[in-house]
């Protein structure tokens, strides 16, 4: 008779599994993606280092999984912003890119692993991936701006790609100082500009609650 796992089993090993990603990314806060050690991690997991590897056959696939599961922390984030301010579109795309920032610039290094650190092509991969996840988020804030006649006609499509290229660029200097103080003006500026592209006219971030 063939071995079927049980419920008990399969919990088990879900458990193990969400121990090793979350003690990997308490790790990768702390040194990036490069600065993580597979025997390291295992120790701190309390796992052997054959039980990691049973898990995560190479170091990129834990990386990919790491790195998803921070991100969807920050999708998650965006998206609450973004659903919670319904009756001011800019308002809304405002404080969801407010938030994204100011979250980022306080964990400067999990920030830089997730947005601009070299990594092996797999992560590349899913960076591009939730690049795309959060341009669809904005894609459909603007398109809900322009048909409630908040924001101005424009592609919703390019403009969410445009927004967070921009936001990820502007983080990129301060977060490879890995300054744990959040500059807050630099943040403001930012998302000034971002809101001033997609308005097409003056922003004051003053307007913004966040």
């Amino acid at each position: 008779m063939a071995y079927r796992e049980t419920d008990r089993v399969r919990e088990r090993k879900q458990a193990t599994r969400e121990t090793i990603v979350t003690t990997a990314l308490t790790l990768v806060s702390e040194g990036g993606f490069n600065g993580l050690q597979m025997a390291q991690l295992a120790r701190q997991s309390g796992v052997a280092t054959g039980t990691l590897y049973r898990y995560f056959p190479s170091k990129e696939e834990l990386c990919t999984a790491v790195f998803e599961y921070a991100t969807e922390i920050e999708v998650a984030q965006v998206q609450q912003q973004l659903q919670e301010s319904q009756q001011n579109i800019p308002e809304a795309i405002a404080n969801a890119l407010t938030t994204f920032a100011t979250r980022a610039l306080k964990a400067p290094t999990t920030a830089w692993a997730l947005i601009a650190e070299p990594v092996a092509p797999e992560v590349v991969a899913a960076r591009l991936h939730y690049r795309e996840r959060y341009a669809g988020l904005f894609a459909q804030a603007i398109a809900d701006g322009i048909a409630a006649g908040s924001l101005p006609e424009q592609d919703s499509n390019l403009s969410s790609r445009a927004l967070v290229g921009a936001i990820a660029e502007a983080l990129i200097g301060p977060l490879a100082q890995h300054s744990s103080a959040a500059p807050e003006q630099a943040i403001a500026h930012s998302i000034q500009f971002c809101l001033q592209a997609i308005t097409a006219k003056p922003y004051s971030m003053t307007r913004s609650s966040s």
